[in-house]
């Protein structure tokens, strides 16, 4: 889990369009911090560190403590918009976390082993069928990612979500059978097959 990251904000007036784009000019990024059965917060946020924090990756699996006006609040992205153009954020959204609270979080797959994997030594294709998963997990220990080791793979063999020990506490969201990685086999295999087998016809009628 990364370890909680501290940003300043100050706290918005106004909410709306309006708000938004008069905070966007004053070289701020609009957010709001909502959820815990509390209250939404509207704030602004430091343009650069924004832009920065979000290109740095695991944005959204990073907890921040937020300094509002000197009151600090733990939440974690969940959402950010992009100027289409630009590429430039332009708002984010914040879930206010509560102590023993259970979160869904996309995770990140990271596929090691490629180098001592059988099928692909044998010639064959490994295809990453998930580059992500979605977990339940507790707020206090989000993982940056499962790891998914192919080092056993052979050609024709695949990794399926309940093969990955998760993290302590995780719990998978979507289908358990889900399947992450598999090893394809090259297209010479798979015509040599059909060849092979209408050779070996005449014989066995012999």
């Amino acid at each position: 889990m990364s370890a909680i990251k501290q940003i300043k904000a100050v706290a918005r007036d106004r909410a709306g369009k309006g708000a938004a784009r008069a905070v966007r000019r004053q070289g701020q990024v609009p957010a709001v911090i909502y959820g815990a059965g509390q209250p939404a917060v509207a704030i602004a946020l430091d343009f650069n560190q924004t832009k920065q924090l979000i290109f740095a990756g695991h944005f959204l699996t990073t907890i921040f403590e937020i300094e509002v006006d000197g009151k600090k609040i733990q939440a974690l992205p969940r959402d950010y918009q992009l100027d289409p153009v630009r590429d430039f954020p332009v708002h984010v959204d914040f879930l206010r976390l509560a102590k023993g609270q259970a979160i869904k979080v996309v995770v990140p797959v990271h596929v090691i082993g490629q180098d001592k994997c059988a099928g692909v030594k044998r010639g064959g294709t490994l295809q990453i069928v998930e580059h992500s998963v979605e977990l339940l997990v507790p707020s206090d220990s989000i993982p940056d990612f499962i790891e998914a080791s192919v080092a056993d793979l052979d050609i024709g063999s695949s990794i399926h979500l309940n093969d990955i020990k998760l993290p302590k506490g995780a719990k998978a969201t979507s289908q358990e059978n889900l399947t992450l990685v598999t090893v394809v086999a090259p297209s010479g295999m798979k015509e040599e097959a059909p060849a092979e087998a209408e050779a070996a016809a005449p014989a066995a009628k012999a």
